[in-house]
Order: structure tokens, then C-alpha cells, then sequence
């Protein structure tokens, strides 16, 4: 619930067009003790509605999913700003919630759950959003088939031998891609440069012929059909391709991960303006998810896709497909980061794209 100015529009790896899923109900404990509320989750997970249905048969709580990429769902949420629809908002990124705490939009939760050494960074110190798990930007694919060039650097993509060759999401789209800029920003000029020196790496890359689609679909479309050889995309898209595709002898995706690669966390955040009950459910959904229960709906619900997340709950492991965590990675200030999202968008999508 934040005016447009204050959240871009992003997407997601999630569905590129809206579904909702009906309030599916149960008889859960919740259920027989008394008074229920439908819950209504904004969510871009490919395992949302696999949770909302989990969690109501474990409870009786109703949940109505609303399905979407970012962006759609974070225009939707500051339509709604005097009149918010939703009880928890559900996306990758935390830019977009520190935006939404910043203005008392979130309702503080600390969860049952027990955090590794990475989950407890993700957390922010007043507790006003949940991580539920992480995955990164930018994971460079490429097709082995037809370059046997990698990079090892961003300052390497400005060289000629990857002039017209790189691709990249679109920020106002693909919900992954601003933490992927902030980060470079982050990355090249810290706080006190960075937008500036990002705007420039950016501009050269442009020069050197970057192509920009989309979301991760249309960049991994254009990876396929050699539009490119080289994505900048979201690690659980990248990791989710090379499990799909059968190696060629012309299309043989593999990955690299330049230092330093971003971490994105999958968060969950409740709408503060919720009544007591609804509030007292939402909580109840966030220990679900962060249960090993509700991990497992998460980690078999797209297992070559939103799936492929590292965990950040102590008891819960990764997919055997997923690789270890980058062990060069950055966390992003999300509470600098966030209010600067608008801006940042805007700049790319009139000088970039």
C-alpha cells in the first residue's frame, strides 16, 4: 500500500498473467475452534497456490491466492493503498517491502522458526517482513554450444567479443532485475555512487549492444534461439534451464556467477491494516511456510524453477539439483535500495531499453 513513486514495477519468475485461485476451505483446528476470516495472499511464487491449499487443510483457513508477476501485483497493492484488498504480499526482493515498511505498511512478526547464519541477515531488525528463502542475480547463463568465451567480470561484457551477444530482463517487468542493477550499483559505487556508476556501466553496456526482454522466459527464448549467447537472469530461471534442456550441439546451457552476485530473498509481508483475526491467521500462514512442511510445498511445486531456492530455515535443505550457494555474494541494503526503485526503473527504461 505505497504510492506508485515510492515501488517500480517489477516482475517475477512467477505466472505472466493473473490467475486467482478460488478461497478454498477445510476443517482444520482453526476451523472448529471459532471465528474464520479468508485469508487473501498477493503472491509471484510458483508454489502459492500449493501453500494456500496446504496450509488450509492444515488449519481450515480460507486462502484466496492472487497470482501474478510483480510489477502487476505491486501496482495492484498501491491502487489499493486506501482500500488494501490483501492480507500478505508474497514476492522475490525485500527493496519493495522496506519501501512499504518505511511508510508503517507492515505488520512486525518474528516467527517460530529457527534462521541460519544467511537467513539471520536477511531479517530485518524490526522484524517488519519474513524471508522464507533466497535465491540470486545475477546468474550468467550461456550457451557452451556456441561461445566457448566466459566472462569473469562485468567489466569483461564492455569487451568486443560479447558486443551484441548479452541479454537482460526488463526492470518494470521481471521483479528480479532491480536487485540485479541496485546490486552492480551497490557493487561499483557503494551508497554514496552508485546509481551514478551503475548508470554508466549500464550505458556502455547498452553501447555494446545489450538486449533487454522481458522477464526470465524471454531472455532464456532468446538464449534458445541465439538471439544471444549470454543471459543475466534469476539463479533459480538459469539452474531450472539447464535441468530442462538436453545439451546439443548447439544449445548447451551452463552457468557462472560474477562476483559479486546479489542475494534475493523470497519474502512474505502482512498488511498492518488487517483485523485481529486475520492478522492472528497471517502469522499462522508464515510459521506454515517456514515449517518443514510448508518447505516441502515450496521445494516440489517447480522443481526446475521457483523451487530452486537455498534455504534460510535451520532443518530444511536444498534441492540435490541446485548447486551450493555462491560463496562471493553481496546482501543489499534494501532500506537505501528500496525508496530508490522508482527512480532507478524509470532512468533504465528511457535510457536502456
Amino acid at each position: 500500500m505505497i504510492a506508485v513513486s515510492s515501488i517500480a514495477l517489477a516482475g517475477c519468475s512467477a505466472a505472466t498473467n493473473a490467475t486467482t485461485s478460488n478461497a478454498t476451505t477445510g476443517t482444520g483446528a482453526s476451523a472448529a475452534a471459532g471465528k474464520v476470516e479468508p485469508l487473501v495472499l498477493y503472491a509471484a511464487e510458483a508454489y502459492d497456490v500449493n501453500m494456500g491449499k496446504a496450509f488450509t487443510a492444515k488449519t481450515g483457513i480460507p486462502v484466496k491466492v492472487v497470482d501474478d508477476s510483480t510489477g502487476p501485483l505491486l501496482t495492484k497493492v498501491a491502487a489499493e493503498k486506501n482500500n488494501p484488498q490483501w492480507s500478505m504480499l508474497w514476492v522475490d526482493g525485500d527493496t519493495a517491502f522496506a519501501s512499504l515498511d518505511k511508510q508503517k505498511e507492515l505488520l512486525d512478526y518474528t516467527p517460530s522458526a529457527t534462521y541460519t547464519s544467511v537467513g539471520k541477515t536477511l531479517v530485518p531488525s524490526d522484524h517488519s517482513y519474513v524471508p522464507t528463502g533466497t535465491t540470486a542475480v545475477a546468474a550468467l547463463i550461456y550457451n557452451s554450444a556456441a561461445t566457448t568465451k566466459v566472462p569473469t567480470s562485468y567489466s569483461d561484457l564492455l569487451t568486443s567479443a560479447y558486443s551484441g551477444k548479452v541479454g537482460m530482463n526488463d526492470p518494470s517487468q521481471s521483479g528480479p532485475t532491480y536487485p540485479l542493477i541496485a546490486g552492480l550499483m551497490n557493487q561499483m559505487g557503494g551508497q554514496s555512487k552508485g546509481v551514478a556508476a551503475g548508470e554508466a556501466y549500464l550505458t556502455k553496456l547498452k553501447s555494446n549492444g545489450l538486449k533487454v526482454y522481458p522477464t526470465n522466459g524471454d531472455t532464456l527464448h532468446a538464449l534458445e534461439t541465439k538471439q544471444i549467447d549470454y543471459g543475466l537472469i534469476q539463479s533459480s530461471a538459469a539452474v531450472g534451464e539447464t535441468l530442462k534442456v538436453k545439451a546439443t550441439g548447439t544449445y548447451a546451457p551452463k552457468i557462472v556467477y560474477l562476483p559479486k552476485t546479489t542475494l534475493l530473498p523470497g519474502v512474505i509481508g502482512i498488511d498492518k491494516a488487517i483485523d485481529a483475526t486475520q492478522q492472528a491467521e497471517a502469522k499462522k500462514f508464515v510459521d506454515y511456510a517456514l515449517s518443514p512442511a510448508g518447505q516441502q510445498v515450496m521445494q516440489k511445486a517447480d522443481t526446475a524453477g521457483d523451487s530452486l531456492f537455498w534455504p534460510v530455515v535451520q532443518g530444511s535443505t536444498k534441492l540435490a539439483a541446485l548447486p551450493a550457494l555462491p560463496t562471493t555474494y553481496q546482501q543489499l541494503d534494501p532500506y537505501f535500495w528500496g525508496p530508490l526503485q522508482s527512480q532507478v526503473v524509470t532512468w533504465f527504461d528511457s535510457n536502456i531499453k
